[in-house]
């Protein structure tokens, strides 16, 4: 498959796999991925990338909504935060496209 950031081109559409799901958590306030082998807690930000990654959205797409709703940070930050969480979330196998 190669390197997980280099293959998150912008043309690729990420989809949650049929065995990752995004749930909030009633007990700690947050969402988290939930898995069979775990679960991981999830920031502020994760929650609204994995939303968007619903097998319609290109990265660039992402970022472009993601830049909307965060106005006032830079686009370059926000298109290196999305490409990273979603290439090590991938690594995982809880991405797919």
């Amino acid at each position: 498959m190669g390197d997980p950031a280099a293959d998150a081109s912008a043309a690729w559409r990420p989809r949650l796999a049929p065995r990752a799901r995004l749930r909030w958590d009633e007990v700690e306030k947050r969402y988290m991925l939930v898995f069979p082998e775990a679960a991981l807690m999830l920031n502020e930000t994760a929650p609204e990338i994995l939303k968007l990654c619903d097998g319609e959205h290109t990265i660039e797409g992402i970022v472009d909504s993601l830049v909307q709703r965060f106005a006032g940070i830079e686009r370059k930050t926000i298109e290196e935060d999305v490409t990273s969480f979603v290439a090590r979330i991938r690594a995982r196998g809880l991405l797919e496209g």
